[in-house]
């Protein structure tokens, strides 16, 4: 099997099924439909709604992790703010209450910033009730440390991934879901945003963002070696589009060493025709979802 082979088929693994896309559609609707209904008295299930995250970047590989927006009326900020103490937790509270009309038998809690809906196939949906402020930018509640509200800004972030996607070939939302099998089977610390920070720094200078799965696995091999050199005292990067601030949660660069060993190792395999060899070498950096 070539290459290009190779890697269509783990890069199709990685992708969620259709079934499993449709289902956290239907849920998403649902939720967004019972909320629109509470805050806004509209039956719409897309409105003032949004998928941010991951899933949203179209990054993921996995759905135990469905982040979404929702975004309530001014009037609702005015009100909560007021409180005299920890308006923050009272929101959250009353956004799981209205949820929880519609999934009364799903497990419910309110986590900080977030609610969390969880489901008996794994799939949780953490919503983020928050403000759109005039910049595009949106605040939400943290009920920590007796409450604050604080600020994201993830459409810059998400359009910046979906054009430069479209730009190059489709190859860096590809990058950033075999990045998180490696993050996977290696159990590296690494946060979804970072790994797509740092493979969408990576592919602005690849000589080969333009071509295809032929050129994967020297992809492989060059970003791993990307991610060995960065400095292991830095402690931020900066977003692509949203230019936040994405922290490090532990040291990536000795794993990401061993496995450009790993690809090398791999690549000179696959020069000798040695095809089975170079496949076990592929899926100890990747795991199984790369065919032996």
């Amino acid at each position: 099997m070539s290459i290009s082979d190779k890697f269509s088929t783990f890069c199709s693994n990685l992708r969620m099924l259709q079934t499993t896309v449709s289902n956290v559609s239907s849920r998403y609707k649902q939720i967004t439909k019972r909320l629109n209904l509470d805050f806004y008295s509209s039956t719409s299930d897309t409105a003032h709604s949004l998928y941010v995250g991951s899933y949203g970047r179209g990054t993921a590989i996995h759905v135990s992790d469905i982040d979404i927006l929702f975004i309530l009326p001014y009037s609702v900020y005015v009100r909560f703010n007021d409180y005299s103490g920890n308006g923050q937790s009272a929101l959250l509270q009353s956004v799981k209450n209205s949820i929880a009309t519609t999934y009364s038998s799903t497990s419910l809690g309110a986590d900080g910033q977030v609610i969390k809906v969880s489901f008996s196939d794994g799939v949780v949906f953490e919503v983020v009730p928050c403000f759109e402020n005039t910049d595009g930018s949106f605040t939400f509640p943290d009920s920590n440390n007796g409450g604050s509200w604080e600020t994201t800004n993830p459409r810059p972030e998400i359009n910046e991934i979906r054009n430069k996607d479209v730009e190059w070939n489709k190859n860096l939302r590809r990058l950033c879901r075999m990045a998180r099998a490696w993050k996977d089977t290696w159990d590296v610390p690494m946060g979804g945003l970072l790994i797509d920070t740092l493979a969408y720094n990576f592919m602005k200078t690849w000589e080969h963002k333009d071509k295809s799965y032929t050129y994967y696995d020297w992809m492989t091999r060059d970003f791993l070696e990307y991610l060995k050199n960065q400095n292991g005292t830095q402690q931020y990067w900066i977003s692509p589009g949203g230019k936040q601030y994405v922290w490090r949660k532990g040291n990536f660069e000795y794993k990401a060493k061993q496995c450009y060993n790993k690809a090398l190792e791999a690549i000179e395999y696959e020069s000798k025709n040695q095809e089975w060899s170079a496949n076990q070498k592929w899926r100890e950096i990747y795991g199984t979802k790369f065919s032996s």
